[in-house]
């Protein structure tokens, strides 16, 4: 088996379609089915079943595929260890970052990293903190840039703080509750007790969602049992629908500064007792070689972006 048939087998059991599978590594359909179908006839034994959920492992495809992730894995490795050993004259890299981070660190970072390093490839996957995790630990990224886990956080992955993010609540304007704000000097925005919300409605996003996530925190160090009236994916629309007096909502201060006027809420802190914060850090496994290449882009994030405080 070579590093091609390898790649195969494993496209196909990842995304259970040949079709998808020839889309992911760029070749045609017909092409890939045949490769499959030599594969096949050279051991002699069937390597997929197919179902009505799509192209399925047999127990020798189990095997196969168990075998071909670790031998890829060594591939991968090797490459980069042949990267380091040439100096960063070629190679690749894969990073995993948030929509969000992704708009606000890349065009700081990126263009001082293709400075240094000309003949390095780029390859970005941009994903939610969640989703980030698991693609890691699945080694399909090298690094990732994201916002760290609240809670349990994964044994096989290493967290490197990078900067806090303190959350704001977003209500609609004039509340009847913002008689309790008070204004402190240094803040963009005054101050004002959660608990005084107790019962009032709150739109919160998703639990698979990181700020979903600092949310329940939140709530839960406050002693809140909320009144979630909606539960949604989207922050936008989590922010312009506490404009309307739908229900009040958190909002990452970084997030605060990019959006229009339209929609506006008001804004205030809250008390970081609470764990009223996120924090950006950068995720590496454990299980994986991190490269010079990998290392250098680390380093430049950590420099323009570490302690960065926001300002008032």
């Amino acid at each position: 088996m070579n590093q091609r048939e390898l790649l195969y087998i494993k496209a196909i059991a990842d995304t259970k379609s040949i079709s998808k599978a020839a889309k992911k590594l760029f070749i045609a359909q017909p092409s890939l089915s045949q490769s499959i179908q030599k594969i096949e006839e050279d051991l002699g034994l069937h390597l997929f079943k197919r179902t009505n959920q799509g192209m399925l492992l047999t127990y020798a495809g189990e095997k196969y595929y168990l075998a071909a992730t670790q031998i890829l894995k060594i591939y991968n490795d090797f490459e980069m260890e042949i990267s380091y050993i040439n100096d960063l004259k070629s190679g690749r890299i894969t990073i995993g970052i948030t929509n969000f981070l992704a708009t606000h660190l890349l065009p700081t970072v990126l263009p001082d990293f293709k400075k240094l390093c000309p003949n390095i490839q780029v390859l970005i996957q941009e994903k939610n903190s969640t989703e980030l995790e698991n693609t890691l630990i699945n080694g399909e990224i090298d690094f990732a840039i994201m916002h760290m886990p609240v809670t349990k956080r994964q044994s096989s992955l290493l967290f490197d703080p990078i900067d806090d993010d303190p959350f704001l609540l977003a209500t609609e304007k004039n509340h009847p509750l913002s008689r309790h704000a008070k204004n402190i000097d240094g803040l963009s925005f005054p101050s004002i007790d959660l608990k005084l919300f107790k019962d009032e409605p709150f739109i919160v996003l998703h639990s698979g969602k990181r700020i979903g996530q600092v949310a329940t925190m939140i709530f839960q160090k406050a002693d809140i049992i909320p009144n979630i009236v909606l539960t949604l994916k989207n922050f936008e629309t989590a922010r312009r629908l506490a404009s309307t007096g739908i229900g009040s909502t958190f909002i990452p201060y970084e997030y605060s500064k990019i959006f229009g006027e339209k929609y506006q809420p008001s804004y205030f802190y809250i008390d970081q007792k609470y764990g009223a914060y996120w924090t950006t850090c950068i995720a590496t496994s454990k299980n994986m070689y991190v490269s010079k290449a990998s290392k250098l882009f680390i380093d430049l994030v950590k420099t323009k972006f570490g302690n960065e405080k926001s300002p008032s």
